[in-house]
Protein backbone atom coordinates (compact mmCIF):
# COMPACT_ATOMS: atom_id res chain seq x y z
CA UNK A 1 0.00 0.00 0.00
CA UNK A 2 1.70 3.60 -0.87
CA UNK A 3 1.70 6.07 1.92
CA UNK A 4 -0.77 9.24 0.73
CA UNK A 5 0.36 12.88 1.52
CA UNK A 6 -2.65 14.51 2.50
CA UNK A 7 -3.46 17.79 0.56
CA UNK A 8 -5.42 19.34 2.95
CA UNK A 9 -3.68 22.24 4.18
CA UNK A 10 -5.22 22.20 7.62
CA UNK A 11 -4.72 18.45 8.20
CA UNK A 12 -3.69 18.37 12.01
CA UNK A 13 -3.97 21.72 12.21
CA UNK A 14 -6.72 23.03 15.04
CA UNK A 15 -7.65 27.08 14.32
CA UNK A 16 -6.66 27.43 17.69
CA UNK A 17 -3.20 26.59 16.56
CA UNK A 18 -4.08 28.93 13.08
CA UNK A 19 -5.57 31.82 15.54
CA UNK A 20 -1.87 31.72 17.93
CA UNK A 21 0.28 31.54 14.73
CA UNK A 22 -1.55 34.76 13.04
CA UNK A 23 -1.73 36.45 16.29
CA UNK A 24 2.02 35.27 16.93
CA UNK A 25 2.96 36.73 13.66
CA UNK A 26 0.72 39.63 12.97
CA UNK A 27 -0.63 40.85 16.68
CA UNK A 28 -3.87 41.64 17.46
CA UNK A 29 -3.84 45.31 16.37
CA UNK A 30 -2.43 43.82 12.55
CA UNK A 31 -4.79 40.97 12.73
CA UNK A 32 -7.74 43.68 13.33
CA UNK A 33 -6.47 45.49 10.53
CA UNK A 34 -6.55 42.44 8.20
CA UNK A 35 -9.79 40.58 9.31
CA UNK A 36 -12.21 43.47 10.65
CA UNK A 37 -14.30 41.54 13.28
CA UNK A 38 -14.66 43.11 16.62
CA UNK A 39 -13.91 39.86 18.71
CA UNK A 40 -10.02 41.47 16.95
CA UNK A 41 -10.14 45.13 17.73
CA UNK A 42 -12.20 44.82 21.27
CA UNK A 43 -10.49 43.67 24.17
CA UNK A 44 -9.29 40.42 21.96
CA UNK A 45 -7.91 37.38 23.56
CA UNK A 46 -8.25 33.63 22.00
CA UNK A 47 -10.73 32.09 23.80
CA UNK A 48 -13.56 34.52 23.18
CA UNK A 49 -12.23 34.95 19.26
CA UNK A 50 -12.28 30.81 19.08
CA UNK A 51 -15.87 30.80 20.58
CA UNK A 52 -16.69 33.49 17.52
CA UNK A 53 -14.84 31.88 15.14
CA UNK A 54 -16.64 28.65 15.64
CA UNK A 55 -20.15 29.98 15.34
CA UNK A 56 -19.40 32.45 12.40
CA UNK A 57 -18.52 30.07 9.63
CA UNK A 58 -17.59 33.62 7.04
CA UNK A 59 -14.99 34.88 9.55
CA UNK A 60 -13.80 31.74 10.14
CA UNK A 61 -12.87 31.47 6.45
CA UNK A 62 -11.05 34.81 6.57
CA UNK A 63 -8.88 33.74 9.20
CA UNK A 64 -8.05 30.34 7.51
CA UNK A 65 -7.81 32.14 4.13
CA UNK A 66 -5.39 34.04 5.66
CA UNK A 67 -3.67 31.44 7.05
CA UNK A 68 -3.01 30.28 4.04
CA UNK A 69 -1.56 33.26 2.42
CA UNK A 70 0.65 33.39 5.71
CA UNK A 71 1.81 29.69 4.60
CA UNK A 72 2.39 30.84 1.45
CA UNK A 73 4.57 33.46 2.36
CA UNK A 74 6.49 31.59 5.00
CA UNK A 75 7.64 29.15 2.39
CA UNK A 76 8.93 31.23 0.18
Amino acid sequence: MIDQIPTDPFHGVTLEMILTKLVEEYGWEKLGRLIDIRCFNNNPDIKSSLKFLRRTPWARNKVEELYLIYKIEASE
